[in-house]
């Protein structure tokens, strides 16, 4: 299998055509008996037009692709005409020469066959008076017809994609659409090689990405079996590739598509997106959300990941997230530290991490110096959450999924948290997390907290939080609310009165404790 990497502008779209061999195979033609006596290896040459012509200097009216006709009659009983003849045809780059055996030529001229056998030009001769009027006729209409049909889905496409960049569509979106109208997988690359995004039949797209180490070694490679590649670009600078890959039709029309697509996908990049990520960030995103959430098994992502550009083979893979991080910050501390991984920001603000680290590297060492970059004067509290690293592909979903409930169970804890916290850190915080949507559980924590609810007395629920997550500190308490140590027993008090509790009884204030873990998850 070989990879196009023809780069085509969209402004010179190369002309539709039918091959040498597939004008032989037309009905019409068949009844003129064809043989082809020279040039057998260039019969996949495209033909782009059909023209008559007699004259000995031929060559001078074509400009490359045209399937010559003649009956020869003035090149008869001249060899230096017919081996001129020939070589005119060759210089023009014309895609055959079809001569009709009659009156001038009752057999194949000897001279002639030579000559375009040494210079690969396909020579075919029609044993059977034939009207070259017919064949003419035949090909014309075939090729105006491929062309209109070329031009009416470059148009098809073209408006399409820009309805759907105009209505702020993601990149996904538009990959699908141009997977929809080329019927095959679809595939966007930066200049490494890496793959950005898909689209196409499932089974199709795990196909090419499961070879993709080789398709991509050969992306210099000649043009042919349907791939098709367009280069992305814009201000003087390259930022990837479009595949189409195994596209069936004619092979000018793929190329057409491409260019449209590729157009569409640069007015894409330059206005920004939908989303606001570069494609290379919506790539990790993407990765990421689909093996956290579990739908799609994580052996069908296995190729999408190494495709990706992430090590897979015989590594330990560490899930992360990162609470409040952006991922660009994340990506320079990586790069810093010499880790390999995919980072992608989450919907509600934090950033997951995916480290794929050698089997000898000390995952646990790692984290914590990763962990250690992130904290700074600006961001003294920043926390990295962890989940345990997992050597098999297949665990790391729940690995992801454990990192998020770790982050989610340490927002809003106590301060002094540590650099990196795991399941075993959050104890019954995680516990409430898990449990927050539970109705039993949201109704005892309304029950609990109604007195101070109800009065939308929220100075009252801070002071009652912190009081309780510094272990019930009266002096921390009123040092991280800058108040006196009368004024915090006077809010106190309050407290006590509204809720009829009693702060001093433990079990009273781990069942206060417990019921402001489960409302503040709840409205987290």
């Amino acid at each position: 299998m070989s990879l196009t990497s023809e780069f085509r502008h969209a402004s010179r779209p190369e002309e539709p055509a039918l091959s040498v061999r597939q004008v032989l195979t037309l009905e019409r033609v068949l009844a003129g008996e064809p043989e082809v006596v020279a040039g057998a290896d260039g019969l996949d040459r495209a033909v782009r037009w059909v023209h008559v012509a007699e004259a000995a200097d031929v060559g001078v009216m074509l400009t490359g692709g045209e399937m010559v006709l003649t009956t020869g009659v003035l090149l008869a009983g001249d060899e230096a005409k017919q081996a001129a003849y020939i070589q005119s045809l060759h210089r023009a780059e014309a895609a055959a020469v079809v001569l009709g055996l009659g009156r001038a030529f009752p057999t194949p001229p000897e001279v002639m066959r030579r000559a375009a056998e040494r210079c690969g030009l396909p020579l075919v001769v029609l044993h059977r008076p034939f009207p070259f009027a017919e064949l003419t006729e035949e090909v014309q209409s075939r090729l105006v017809r491929a062309k209109f049909a070329a031009v009416s889905l470059s148009e098809s496409v073209r408006t399409s994609l820009t309805a759907l960049i105009t209505s702020g569509a993601p990149l996904q979106r538009l990959l699908d659409e141009v997977a929809q109208h080329s019927g095959c997988p679809v595939v966007l690359t930066n200049l490494a090689h890496r793959v950005l995004a898909t689209a196409g039949e499932r089974s199709a797209v795990d196909d090419v990405l499961r070879d993709w180490e080789r398709i991509a070694r050969q992306a210099g490679g000649s043009e042919g079996d349907g791939w098709v590649r367009a280069e992305l670009g814009g201000r003087g600078e390259r930022w990837g590739r479009l595949l189409l890959c195994g596209y069936r039709g004619d092979s000018a029309t793929g190329r057409l598509l491409a260019d449209r697509a590729a157009e569409a996908l640069v007015l894409h990049r330059m206005l920004g997106g939908a989303s606001g990520r570069t494609w290379e960030e919506q790539s990790a995103h993407g990765l990421l959300t689909d093996l956290a959430s579990g739908i799609v098994p994580a052996r069908h992502l296995l190729p999408r990941a190494r495709a990706a550009g992430l090590p897979v083979n015989r590594r330990t893979f560490v899930p992360l997230v990162v609470p409040g991080a952006e991922p660009e910050r994340l990506d320079r501390v990586l790069r810093t530290l010499g880790l390999t991984g995919l980072v992608a920001e989450l919907a509600d603000g934090a950033t997951a991490v995916l480290l794929s680290l050698a089997r000898d590297q000390d995952a646990e060492a790692l984290t914590g110096r990763l962990a250690a970059r992130l904290r700074t004067p600006e961001l003294p509290d920043a926390v990295v959450a962890a989940a345990d690293p997992r050597t098999c592909w297949d665990d790391v979903p729940a690995g992801l999924r454990e990192a998020r409930h770790v982050a989610d169970a340490v927002a809003g804890a106590a301060l002094d948290r540590p650099a990196v916290v795991r399941l075993r850190d959050v104890h019954l915080r995680g516990l409430i997390r898990l449990l927050r949507d539970d109705p039993e559980v949201q109704s005892f924590a309304e029950r609990e907290l109604d007195g101070l609810l109800c009065g939308g007395e929220g100075e009252l629920l801070d002071v009652l939080r912190t009081y309780l997550a510094t272990g019930r500190n009266k002096s921390r308490t009123a040092q991280l609310h800058h108040v006196s140590r009368p004024a915090l027993y006077r809010r106190l008090e309050a407290i006590q009165a509204r809720l009829g509790i009693d702060l001093d009884d433990f079990e009273q204030a781990a069942s206060v404790h417990i019921a402001l873990l489960a409302h503040d998850a709840q409205q987290g």
